[in-house]
């Protein structure tokens, strides 16, 4: 990861009110900014996710064509790049790490946007997953400057079970002794380990695992799949930054802020760019039925579900037929 930038905000005073020091947005750039600063696209990186897991977007004859469009991957704070428990200075560090929400987000990147990149207009805001939740926030939060977004399997508001899910996960983890309150010195393996396993069955669905996808990504059994992929995924991350994160995806809403005052359906309405919004759906944590919902309210949205069988990650770049559907809405989405 050591092509990222960074850009560095100072003390920067949180939605809650506090206050984040020496607070960091990393990010990467690929492309030109044009003459007069409109050709930008925003991609934005998903739970657990860095820069690199999102260019399956990118690429040169592909819809983001980097020859064509100046393309800024920003990270999520949280994911151990941006500011995280686990780089940041105390008093801040590890559990002491203030609560970071979407609108928070989505407030540094724009600094960054206007007072390093001196982009004056966003061609597109896309992401999956968390990233759906940025696109959504920049389409309401900045309605004369974003032209288009692309909410990928991802909703502008976390659901009730969505939550549900959410504090499970948090719960199995915090529930291994070595977990200490969040004070650990070695991470809490069998908390990791658990929730891995815990999280499983929610990202692919049911489909996914009728169909034994797990042998298409290289995995010869379910238990080869639950051990090579899921726990190593949990133990490479900090049990910190698993949890800021998770605070971050529970706290999503675009009515959630002083602009709205809670009013979700006038947030969504507020929404100028020209979107298409696309569910997964198989997709267990945001269902087309949220989607249904978000694109009756905003004004110039369209619903194309992606018609997999692999859930929550079809919008994820590990299915070369789904990340081929998303390919061509974006195409239809930038040239209108």
């Amino acid at each position: 990861m050591a092509d990222r930038e960074v850009f560095e905000a100072g003390d920067f005073v949180l939605q809650s009110g506090e206050t984040l020091p020496d607070c960091r947005l990393a990010y990467v750039t690929r492309g030109a900014l044009d003459g007069d600063g409109s050709n930008a696209v925003l991609v934005f990186t998903h739970f657990g996710a860095r820069h690199g897991d999102c260019q399956y977007l990118v690429g040169e004859n592909m819809a983001l064509d980097p020859r064509k469009y100046f393309i800024v991957v920003l990270n999520l704070m949280g994911n151990g790049l941006s500011s995280s428990p686990s780089n940041a200075a105390p008093p801040c560090d590890g559990p002491r790490f203030p609560v970071v929400t979407i609108l928070d987000n989505v407030r540094l990147q724009h600094a960054l946007v206007t007072q390093r990149l001196g982009i004056r207009r966003i061609r597109l805001a896309v992401g999956h997953s968390m990233g759906a939740q940025q696109a959504f926030h920049w389409g309401a939060l900045y309605p004369d400057t974003v032209e288009r977004v692309a909410p990928i399997c991802g909703s502008a508001r976390t659901s009730v079970h969505n939550a549900c899910f959410l504090k499970g996960m948090r719960g199995v983890l915090t529930a291994d002794p070595a977990w200490r309150g969040g004070e650990y010195e070695e991470p809490p393996a069998a908390g990791l380990r658990a929730m891995a396993r815990a999280w499983a069955p929610w990202p692919p669905s049911q489909g996914f695992y009728r169909e034994e996808g797990y042998r298409a990504l290289g995995h010869e059994s379910l238990d080869a799949f639950l051990v090579d992929y899921w726990e190593r995924w949990a133990l490479s991350l900090d049990a910190n930054d698993i949890l800021s994160q998770i605070a971050t995806w529970l706290r999503s809403d675009i009515g959630d802020n002083d602009l709205y005052r809670g009013n979700f359906e006038a947030a969504l309405g507020a929404i100028q760019a020209h979107a298409i919004v696309m569910p997964g759906k198989t997709d267990t944590y945001f269902p087309p039925e949220d989607s249904e919902y978000e694109v009756a309210r905003i004004p110039n949205a369209e619903l194309r579900t992606i018609p997999s069988t692999w859930g929550h990650w079809a919008g994820s770049g590990r299915r070369s037929e789904d990340t081929a559907f998303i390919d061509r809405a974006l195409r239809d989405l930038l040239a209108r």
